[in-house]
């Protein structure tokens, strides 16, 4: 079998290859659009290697306002050929589900043909995965990009599909190079440089895994960061505190999700996440016999955000006992105790939804689409900038119970039905009820 640095080189030199033979390109070489027309329209290996190349050198040399033109010509360019699709739909209604497969391809737009032909180019995945990141803001300028984002979106999940993914441990023997992004790419609690990552991957009580992808074999993807503890968890600090006295393996009964950060802008909303959780619950199984208890410890991202948005709406889900308590919790007056402020974070956890009718909180949109339980709300458990900012310093266990994971997914997936503990269900105690089962 290859291995992909092999294969990555034996692509390289072919590209170099097709540069000699690229006649006519260099008049083109720094339009990028033009060398996209070039490229779709040529039919030799080698020289679209090169083309391939050419393109991402050229989008390379763009400032921003120069790539929201680029992609705005690719979309307009790039789009279905009409004439073939009505050639297409005219042979299904003659011919019948025959002829259905040729009206399926006479229907791609011929711009995931040219992102498959860029996929092509040495490293082509990765500056694919980039530039979507640069599509991404794009589309935040302009809407009308939002189709072109799908095919990214279509051709990137079929190539990161989990049977494409590896599961790997990170730990201090690690090459520093991916220790260094972890460094840089951690989202959640900040890593204060090496000292810090070293608690976080090389003692006896923790544990990092991450994905990777073939063509980003040195650059993860996504990485769970795993705290082995004695209970359940109620706040962030003693996990990372300096100080701390490392837990024996074996004496073990909970490991914690304490950290999940996606790595890859380009990547966004290509769901790999869910696979991560439950493969690094299999492989702690298999190596500590001890684990009984999966649960994680979350942040509440919008918590704060969405209760001073409410506390203005006269119709919204908070009373007006709930509305007050939002201003005083603004103002740290002590007035406002842990109670009251879980009873807020449940309401919001419980009955704010989103467009779509799933919680409203991307965290808890993330744990309970799992499967995972809201099994627990925590007061002063990230007393961070960040902590309290977000969420007045809120955390959230969720419980992944390998016995009701399933259940628990099919429940929200059907119905948006939250799985919850009963403690967190009485402390929404709001005139408003959400759809929850214990």
């Amino acid at each position: 079998m290859i291995s992909s640095s092999i294969f990555n080189d034996l692509v390289a030199r072919i590209a170099e290859a097709g540069r000699s033979l690229a006649l006519g390109t260099q008049a083109t070489a720094g339009d990028p659009l033009a060398l996209c027309e070039r490229l779709l329209s040529g039919k030799g290996e080698a020289t679209g290697l090169a083309i391939a190349q050419q393109v991402f050198d050229a989008y390379g040399g763009l400032d921003p306002d120069s790539r929201l033109g680029f992609f705005r010509q690719v979309s307009e360019r790039f789009g279905v050929d009409d004439g073939a699709l009505e050639r297409a739909v005219e042979a299904w209604r003659q011919e019948g589900s025959s002829a259905a497969r040729a009206l399926h391809f006479a229907s791609e737009p011929q711009s995931q043909e040219l992102i498959r032909r860029l996929n092509r180019a040495p490293g082509g995945t990765k500056a694919l995965v980039d530039m979507r990141a640069d599509l991404l803001d794009a589309v935040a300028e302009d809407a009308t990009l939002q189709q072109l984002d799908t095919d990214f979106q279509h051709l990137l999940a079929s190539w990161f599909n989990r049977g494409f993914l590896e599961l790997r441990r990170i730990d201090w023997s690690t090459p520093a190079a991916i220790l260094e992004k972890i460094i840089a790419y951690e989202a959640v609690h900040e890593i204060a440089g090496w000292d810090d990552l070293r608690r976080r991957v090389a003692a006896p009580d923790r544990r990092l895994y991450g994905f990777f992808h073939p063509a980003l074999s040195d650059d993860p993807l996504i990485f769970v960061e795993v705290a082995l503890t004695a209970a359940l968890p109620d706040a962030i600090q003693p996990i990372l505190a300096e100080d701390r006295e490392p837990l024996e393996p074996n004496k073990a009964t909970t490991a914690v999700f304490y950290s999940i950060s996606n790595c890859q802008k380009g990547l966004r909303s290509i769901s790999f996440g869910n696979f991560l959780i439950k493969q690094v619950v299999e492989e702690l199984r298999r190596e500590f016999d001890g684990l009984t208890t999966f649960v994680t410890l979350s942040p509440v991202p919008g918590l704060r955000r969405w209760a001073e948005r409410e506390a203005k709406d006269e119709e919204g889900l908070l009373g007006a006992e709930q509305c007050a308590r939002v201003d005083l919790l603004n103002k740290d007056d002590p007035a406002v105790v842990d109670d009251e402020l879980l009873e807020l974070a449940a309401v919001y956890l419980l009955q704010a939804r989103g467009r779509r009718g799933g919680a409203l909180d991307p965290v808890a949109r993330f744990h309970l689409g799992n499967g995972a339980r809201l099994e627990r709300i925590n007061a002063a458990a990230d007393l961070s900038e960040r902590g309290r900012a977000n969420a007045w310093g809120v955390m959230v266990n969720y419980l992944y119970d390998l016995k009701s994971i399933e259940k628990n997914h099919e429940a929200y997936a059907n119905d948006g039905s939250i799985a919850a503990s009963t403690a967190v269900q009485r402390l929404a105690r709001s005139s408003k009820r959400s759809s929850v089962h214990v």
